[in-house]
């Protein structure tokens, strides 16, 4: 994604590549243009929230006619750089691991797992669902080699701040957590943690508490 300027909310930035996906929806289904009432109902986002969104970019509709479907999805494809494709490298080819390579991003957009790690594989390395996987001692010779910037990591929490550590020796700078470790890395590299574990409790509490969601 391309650099979001200052002045967007984090949770806005967020949301971003879900507009996209929408929009491309109507698109395919020749819709011509859109209101937020119609988001909101798709989107089960509020219609204000998706307003106050999209007001962060400019005027990007009409008062009374909505939104362009078109227009937004170009807009957005630039904003999230759609029209570049970019390869990502994936470490720890478990249960989750094998599960994104089998998956891979290329099918609904324009990311894609290129190379992956993982210990049971040999350096000279073997082929997992079409995809290259070598022994995590070829990692920083293979990253550097390939240019990539971007890592999923699946490892296991006791080796993740290890692997986060490799990471920034070599100036990656990006990556998408899905340990439950809290990384400590330099200020320059972004870490996005997925922690399904406490995804999976905070949806019981809820369910428990009988407390609805807020739209975040």
């Amino acid at each position: 994604m391309s650099e979001v300027t200052p002045r967007i909310p984090q949770a806005t930035s967020k949301r971003l590549p879900l507009y996209y996906r929408f929009l491309k929806g109507f698109s395919n289904a020749g819709k011509k243009r859109v209101s937020s009432s119609e988001l909101s109902e798709v989107m089960k986002i509020d219609a204000a929230t998706i307003r106050r969104d999209f007001s962060h970019f400019g005027a990007l509709g009409r008062k009374g006619y909505g939104y362009d479907v078109d227009d937004l999805l170009h807009f957005f494809r630039q904003t999230l750089d759609q029209d570049e494709e970019t390869d990502v490298a994936l470490i720890g080819v478990g249960g989750l691991g094998s599960a994104f390579l089998k998956y891979n991003f290329q099918k609904t957009h324009n990311t894609r797992i290129v190379i992956a790690f993982d210990p049971k594989a040999s350096k000279e390395g073997r082929i997992v669902s079409n995809i290259p996987v070598y022994h995590p001692d070829m990692m920083e010779e293979k990253l550097q080699e390939m240019g990539i910037n971007i890592v999923i990591l699946t490892v296991p929490a006791n080796v993740a701040q290890d692997t986060a550590d490799r990471l920034a020796e070599i100036e990656v700078k990006g990556i998408l957590n899905f340990t439950p470790a809290r990384l400590t890395v330099p200020d320059w590299m972004r870490v996005h943690t997925i922690d399904l574990s406490a995804e999976l409790q905070t949806l019981i509490y809820f369910i428990k508490n009988d407390v609805k969601d807020s739209q975040l």
